[in-house]
């Protein structure tokens, strides 16, 4: 079902985890399928210094989540918002078509984390 690039990222994924003292969230989910996808990023003078994610899901949504957190680690939030589940399919060499939504989840973690930082939406440590 899957090819051998989703299956290797599935098995090491990269980027796993909660960035510490994030200011960015995202969290997303698909009740018809079961994943859920959180997506936490550090962003500093308008870059992404770090991201990772938490995600519940089958080994499309994890390669999703590890391969689209990795391709904005470094970028600006405009080039980060610019990054498209197509993107992330091609990152991966294809996803089967009843998988594609979890690239779709990818990406709107990322949006909705932005989204968060941009209207200073995130806890404080404090509030954490």
């Amino acid at each position: 079902m899957y090819n051998e690039k989703v299956m290797e990222v599935f098995k090491n994924p990269q980027h796993m985890g909660e960035v510490e003292n994030y200011n960015a969230i995202g969290t997303v989910g698909n009740e018809v399928c079961g994943d859920i996808m959180q997506i936490t990023m550090r962003i500093e003078d308008n870059v992404i210094k770090d991201a990772k994610f938490k995600t519940f899901g089958c080994a499309a949504a994890v390669a999703s989540s590890s391969t689209a957190t990795g391709m904005i680690i470094g970028k600006t939030i405009e080039e980060a918002l610019k990054l498209t589940n197509k993107q992330v399919i091609e990152e991966l060499e294809g996803l089967p078509p009843q998988k594609i939504h979890c690239s779709v989840l990818a990406e709107d973690a990322i949006r909705l984390a932005i989204d968060s930082y941009l209207k200073g939406e995130v806890p404080s440590k404090e509030e954490k």
